[in-house]
């Protein structure tokens, strides 16, 4: 099938998502592009719409909303046996993070139309979340930790505030800043690192949160994940390197590591938060591994 389906999440940035995601299609159906569209009502849905729209024929696909938005849709469309069509993912960024976007653009939603109108896409990894429940995927960033409790902070009381909304909840998990221990292995190392930490990310983009370029050596198509570390680094500490966040120059504090691994097992106690493409789960991981050039994004 041709035609693109567009899953729009109408919530998405505050509402401004369901306000102008249809004059925007209008706009590329009048170039010629034939595009079909939802609407989701839930959590949940975009996955499931995008599910159902594989097994009728749809093979590319526009995430209309955030972060979020592009993860569900990604969750629809694997795990897949590797001898099925290749499936392309465009993006329209109207929610609050578009972190992934960042790593090709800082023009947002005219590059993302540029590239839809061009039929310009390039191969992308996914990466592979095992849990003692099941499997998720996702193209932008896993997460544990100090991060992962502040994404899950912004969720439950500041998201309707954008970039400000997550910064506010980094400021409020940094008053309990603490040092958890995430036992794993890298790439079937000997040695289980054990070392506690502020917070852990396995990044397949350089951005989140926005603007936060949190591993600036990520690249979606290498077939890695970068690991970042943030180790047992003082509150001060913490205020002073957190702006170079934004340049990527919070790598030079001798706390902070960051290596690349194609698989990564985890030999966790119980259960955690995780923060994986900006929404917040609460599973027991075992492993991360990436699906190499898996998908087509379209950039």
């Amino acid at each position: 099938m041709t035609a693109y389906l567009a899953i729009i999440n109408p919530v998405a940035g505050g509402g401004r998502c369901g306000k102008q995601a249809r004059q925007i299609l209008d706009r590329l159906r009048e170039q010629g592009l034939k595009i079909d569209a939802e609407e989701t009502r839930s959590s949940g849905d975009a996955c499931h719409l995008a599910r159902e729209a594989y097994v009728v024929g749809y093979r590319r696909f526009l995430a209309v909303g955030g972060d979020g938005t592009s993860y569900e849709i990604v969750n629809g469309l694997f795990p897949r046996d590797g001898d099925q069509d290749r499936v392309a993912l465009g993006f329209l960024p109207l929610g609050t993070g578009n972190s992934f976007l960042r790593d090709f653009s800082d023009r947002g939603l005219e590059h993302a139309v540029e590239a839809i109108l061009a039929e310009r896409s390039r191969p992308c990894d996914v990466i592979r979340l095992s849990h003692r429940q099941g499997m998720l995927h996702y193209i932008n960033l896993v997460s544990i930790g100090f991060t992962a409790e502040a994404g899950e902070l912004t969720n439950r009381r500041f998201k309707h505030l954008g970039e400000a909304g997550y910064l506010m909840a980094i400021l409020i998990c940094w008053l309990r800043l603490h040092f958890p221990v995430f036992p794993l292995r890298l790439d079937g190392a000997a040695e289980v690192d054990g070392r506690p930490c502020t917070y852990l990310t396995f990044s397949n983009s350089r951005f989140t949160g926005g603007k936060l370029m949190i591993a600036p050596n990520a690249n979606t198509a290498d077939g890695l994940v970068e690991v970042t570390r943030v180790g047992t680094i003082g509150r001060w500490d913490f205020v002073r390197t957190f702006p170079k966040i934004f340049s990527g120059a919070h790598l030079k504090h001798p706390l902070i590591s960051c290596v690349a691994a194609r698989r990564i097992e985890f030999q966790l106690p119980e259960p955690i938060s995780v923060m994986i493409d900006g929404e917040v789960i609460r599973c027991h991981p075992e492993s991360i591994e990436v699906l190499p050039s898996a998908l087509d994004v379209m950039v």
